[in-house]
């Protein structure tokens, strides 16, 4: 599958319109309509990069039903 990509601005009624594709008339295609945010994200993406980690007795062997548990 071919990707196109077109950024426009819905028209007062809702509506957009596309021109210039690059298929031919009568081509199936498929569409998907995905807003953009008015601002880009800001702030730490990854809050707890760096955060250290501690494991409680990591060498404790595992009870059977907790193991079956956390499958």
């Amino acid at each position: 599958m071919d990707a196109y990509r077109v950024e426009t601005v819905p028209k007062q009624d809702g509506t957009l319109q596309l021109s210039g594709l690059p298929w031919q008339a009568g081509a199936p295609v498929e569409v998907i309509v995905l807003g953009q945010s008015a601002a880009p994200r800001t702030g730490n993406l990854y809050p707890l990069r760096g955060t250290p980690v501690t494991y409680v007795h990591p060498f404790e062997p595992v009870d059977e039903d907790q193991w079956d548990a956390e499958q």
